[in-house]
């Protein structure tokens, strides 16, 4: 028998290649880039928050948007069984809890805004605790608009088999909701957060609601993709919107976010009014009166007075095939 001797490896045609990669590694290059990052940070232009001051955070306050809706439609978005005996404590633990993260979440939105803004104190835990409370105390009237709005949606749309079914998937309502959440938060003057939980509602559906706009009982939107209502923009009562409807301002000059931010820059749409798909509406002095319709696919950039139809004149249609070519 031979003996076992040891193979003989070529060192140099064999080099680990953990040696390869480190040897054409390039980490000296990296804090250089650091250095032009701090400058940047440094400039008065910058949009960093390094401060000791916590930023509200974007995925509590997605928390909270949902933990609303758990209060708002008891029974729909919870693990937990109700029923008579159980709902009280159920809805005062999940209400109470509620406050505590709408406080301390509002809390970091003040403090974040007196920072950036340079403003003196303004007793942001103490403020924050009582616009929270003014936050629950809504609560009731959120809930019984919501159910305006649900009803508004069976009495629209003939495809509706049941309440459950508009609560559970229309994301109509779905938008709706997290806009009249958002909506008592921004009247009461908190900063950053009413805005995160539209565009929360705008990313999964499509639909822009500025948490601004004033909005009355009964909108029905169906559909509702690319749907925009800007941030003054009025609707009355039992208003219907497609999909593809802009509620938005005229052309506004380069210095418009300061020189316009409290000028009416949307339009007002009056009750019972029915707006039909891909339809523009700009102007702050644009009012569409009451119970009037308008068709798909306009443009208006006036006032229509009360029950007022306006539609495009049907278009000029073309049909031709293969045989009508041939001849």
């Amino acid at each position: 028998m031979s003996e076992n001797k040891p193979l003989k490896i070529n060192s140099l045609s064999k080099l680990c290649d953990h040696l390869q990669i480190s040897n054409s590694s390039k980490y000296d290059r990296v804090p250089p880039v650091v250095k032009e990052l701090l400058n940047t940070w440094e400039s008065k232009e910058n949009f960093s928050h390094i401060s000791p001051v916590s930023i509200p955070s974007k995925e509590k306050v997605i928390e909270i948007i949902y933990q609303t809706r758990r209060i708002l439609f008891p029974g729909y978005f919870t693990d937990t069984r109700l029923h008579a005996s159980n709902l009280e404590y159920y809805l005062g633990k999940e209400t109470t809890d509620l406050y505590e993260q709408v406080a301390e979440q509002i809390t970091m939105a003040i403090r974040h805004d007196c920072r950036r803004n340079n403003k003196l104190c303004t007793n942001c835990e103490e403020n924050a605790h009582d616009t929270a409370l003014k936050f629950i105390e809504a609560l009731p009237d959120i809930a019984s608009i919501l159910h305006e709005d649900i009803r508004s949606a069976l009495a629209g749309d003939p495809a509706i088999k049941s309440q459950d079914e508009v609560i559970f998937s229309y994301p109509g309502l779905f938008a709706i909701s997290i806009f009249r959440t958002a909506h008592v938060l921004y009247t009461l003057g908190v900063p950053i957060i009413p805005r995160i939980m539209t565009e929360h509602a705008h990313s999964l559906t499509g639909i822009d609601i500025h948490p601004g706009a004033t909005i009355g009982p009964g909108l029905f939107i169906d559909h509702g993709t690319g749907l925009v209502i800007g941030e003054t923009t009025i609707i009355g009562k039992n208003v219907r919107l497609y999909q593809g409807v802009t509620l938005g301002a005229l052309s506004l000059p380069r210095d418009a976010g300061e020189s316009l931010r409290n000028c009416k820059r949307h339009p007002t749409i009056e009750d019972d009014v029915i707006i039909y798909s891909n339809t523009t509406i700009l102007g702050g002095d644009t009012v569409i009166g009451a119970r009037s319709v308008i068709g798909g696919n306009i443009w208006l950039t006036e006032s229509v007075e009360p029950d007022t139809k306006v539609l495009l004149k049907k278009p000029e249609l073309r049909f031709s095939n293969k045989n009508q070519l041939k001849r």
